[in-house]
């Protein structure tokens, strides 16, 4: 399944990788929310709710829906600025039907719920189906979506107060350490894009991420079918460390899209692709295969050896190895008249990461 986002006619210029302070925040503050999608910041976490106020805390739960499952599309700027505080104005100058529908569409479900025209603002059904949609998701649901739909001023009031406590509270110091990080592959990101063209960047954001053929469509790999187009606004990269392994899409009708992706660590090699997971759980699904695969990862062993040791054919045995070489699981070498296969352990311990990151994309 995937999201298309229609470029077709539109400049090179119009697609911008920049870094956004709300963007980041959001991302945060998911990782409080739910840290076991991100485990290597599950120390920051901790740490982070231990420093907390009581109150700040209670506050950041009972508003949590704004970025939890997925982030409203008001705290992932499509024209990010330099402060968290220019950010934040951007938002109030939002209409209350704009901001409330948005917040609805995360409070209201566990995947994103649209409200169409009229809003549950100045609709009696609409609101009332908001309100039956927050209350089958829980108590603190209903009650936020409530709150929100009485008084919508001071429901946002109350929220960008907590977006701002967090600055003091964690917010500067997490920023100002990947503030490097963050510009270096913007800087990398922008020379390609200049250098080589919108395929060669997108290629530098995500395996996830492609160009069609035509030029025309930027194909995001996510768990939906959806479409939408950049028309004249253009289309907003936002560079993050802390929504790694997230790869965070605002598409709503009359929202600039927006990618929210995580840059690249030192280091490791680019990112599985979904496919090449599920082609390695395909091969791993089968029981013989498993017993070849407890075999060779005790050592390289022939085909003939394998077929010796389970008491299967030689061509059976064939079948299933190249079955596990093209899911890019075995490696062979040939010694003499011999092929010897070998576990490629690194990228077989390394599945189970694969797939959390393919999953959480």
């Amino acid at each position: 399944m995937t999201l298309r986002i229609d470029i077709g006619g539109l400049p090179a210029g119009r697609l911008r990788f920049a870094a956004s302070p709300l963007a980041e925040l959001t991302a945060m503050l998911h990782v409080l929310a739910e840290p076991g999608h991100h485990p290597q910041l599950a120390g920051w976490a901790a740490d982070t709710w231990s420093g907390l106020r009581p109150e700040l805390a209670e506050r950041l739960r009972e508003a949590e829906f704004l970025w939890r499952s997925s982030r409203a599309d008001f705290l992932v700027p499509a024209r990010p600025r330099q402060t968290l505080a220019e950010e934040l104005d951007d938002v109030d100058r939002l209409d209350d039907e704009t901001y409330v529908t948005a917040a609805l569409i995360t409070t209201c479900g566990s995947n994103r719920v649209h409200f169409g025209a009229p809003s549950p603002l100045a609709d009696a059904s609409a609101r009332q189906r908001a309100l039956d949609l927050a209350q089958a998701r829980g108590v603190l649901q209903e009650a936020f979506a409530e709150r929100l739909l009485a008084d919508p001023a001071a429901v946002r009031a109350r929220v960008r107060r907590t977006l701002e406590e967090c600055a003091g509270a964690f917010f500067d110091d997490a920023w100002a350490s990947v503030a490097v990080r963050v510009a270096t592959d913007l800087r990398l990101k922008n020379d390609l894009l200049r250098r080589q063209g919108v395929a060669a960047a997108l290629a530098s954001v995500s395996s996830a991420i492609t160009l069609s053929p035509d030029g025309d469509r930027i194909i995001v790999d996510k768990l939906q079918d959806n479409a939408t187009t950049a028309q004249g606004a253009g289309v907003t990269f936002l560079a993050s460390v802390f929504g790694r392994p997230h790869l965070v899409a605002v598409h709503a009708p009359g929202w600039q899209p927006v990618l929210q992706y995580p840059v690249a660590e030192a280091g490791p090699s680019a990112p599985v692709s979904l496919e090449t997971v599920t082609s390695r759980l395909e091969a791993l699904a089968h029981p013989v295969r498993l017993r070849l695969l407890r075999t060779l990862a005790r050592g390289p062993h022939t085909t003939g050896e394998l077929a010796h040791a389970w008491e299967l054919s030689a061509p059976e045995v064939s079948r299933h190895l190249a079955v596990l070489r093209r899911a890019g699981l075995l490696t062979a070498r040939r010694e003499g008249r011999y092929v010897r296969y070998t576990v490629n352990l690194v990228d077989l311990t390394g599945l189970g990461g694969d797939l959390l990151a393919a999953v959480m994309r």
